[in-house]
């Protein structure tokens, strides 16, 4: 491959990234897709219909990671995700945050970019609050405290930290063959469990499950698969194409914010390229304008108190922190990370549900308060 097919290939990969988030931004607008508001739903309601949603999408996205990595077209060892190293103190202390943070903000960094698509400037302050927080946990003085505290708790997982790479070398059986039948239970197990809820087979509900669940892998498809070069002309390395981590990336919001921050910052830098993550983030936000324009939902929103502004900066913070602490948010480590069946993701998952759990409460004392 040349150089000049090599750039060609780049921007397909970043137009295919930029297509695949703009659908994800419209079916989440279009069907009021939220991980925070299904946890309120059950901690407030005993609802368990937006859940159902997130619970289908994981599992469509776990049968499809697996499903390509059977077939040879991405490995999952080359996730981020499906390290050896099991960073659990920072996924659950990164996770707790960005769960607590997330209902001070009146949602995760996924629901904050559909907000601004439909018009809240709410969201919009968020937005770039979170992204400053979490470039300074990035390369700045958060980033100095984390490396130095949580992120020296570790263990290592010499099959990578992905429980059906550990299974099959436990029982010593073909990594692909395990993780497929893995993911099948377990995501499954998932569908069917969806599927079970009377309330939940709708139209809306249904697109939310089957539709983000697939974006998810074809996200996974476009970066493992599709912008995976084998060889790169110059060094002769393997290179995933738009790549903001060196490696596989797939769907996650709280560090492209950073990036997507820092390329506008620094716009006529020639060494600040578009990546993966930048042209997410953007996805996003177009594909909930569009659908909130179509549907004629698009309503400017902006804060109604200063209380209302501080809680939400608050929030905004502690998922910058919390959200690349824990190597991810609640699409980031939720969705993408689950597909992988990453014990890390599993880990930062709970964080982030019981983090929620403290939210909703701190919320419940401030109103008694008033």
């Amino acid at each position: 491959m040349e150089i000049a097919d090599l750039a060609k290939l780049n921007t397909l990969v970043l137009w295919a990234a930029f297509a695949v988030a703009l659908v994800f931004g419209f079916i989440a607008q279009r069907t009021h897709f939220c991980t925070m508001g299904a946890i309120s739903d059950i901690v407030n309601m005993g609802d368990w219909t937006r859940m159902r949603m997130w619970g289908m999408a994981v599992g469509i996205a776990m049968i499809g990671f697996y499903g390509m990595a059977w077939v040879g077209w991405i490995d999952p060892a080359q996730s981020i995700y499906t390290g050896p190293r099991v960073i659990w103190l920072s996924a659950v202390v990164g996770g707790a945050l960005f769960g607590f943070g997330m209902v001070l903000a009146s949602g995760c960094g996924s629901k904050t970019l559909v907000r601004i698509g439909a018009g809240s400037l709410k969201s919009l302050v968020v937005f770039f609050v979170m992204g400053i927080a979490a470039f300074a946990t990035l390369r700045g003085v958060t980033a100095v405290l984390r490396v130095n505290t949580v992120d020296t708790v570790s263990f290592n997982m010499a099959s990578g930290s992905a429980l059906p790479a550990w299974l099959a070398t436990v029982m010593g059986s073909a990594p692909a063959v395990t993780g497929l039948l893995f993911a099948l239970v377990v995501g499954g197990a998932l569908v069917v469990w969806a599927l079970l809820g009377r309330d939940f087979r709708t139209g809306n509900n249904l697109l939310a499950g089957f539709g983000l669940g697939l974006v998810v892998t074809a996200m996974w498809w476009v970066s493992g698969r599709l912008g995976f070069v084998a060889e790169h002309p110059e060094t002769l390395d393997a290179v995933f194409l738009g790549s903001n981590t060196g490696r596989m990336d797939a769907l996650t919001f709280t560090a492209p914010m950073a990036y997507t921050l820092d390329w506008l910052i620094f716009f006529s830098d020639t060494s600040k390229v578009l990546t993966f993550g930048v042209v997410t983030v953007v996805g996003m936000v177009v594909g909930a304008f569009v659908c909130a324009v179509l549907e004629g939902s698009f309503r400017w929103e902006g804060f109604r108190s200063t209380q209302d502004t501080a809680l939400h900066m608050a929030g905004a913070v502690c998922m910058g922190v919390g959200g690349v602490t824990a190597l991810g948010c609640t699409v980031g480590q939720g969705m993408s990370g689950l597909s992988t069946l990453s014990l890390t993701s599993i880990i930062a998952v709970t964080g982030i549900v019981l983090g929620a759990i403290g939210g909703f409460r701190f919320q419940i004392w401030l109103l008694d308060r008033e």
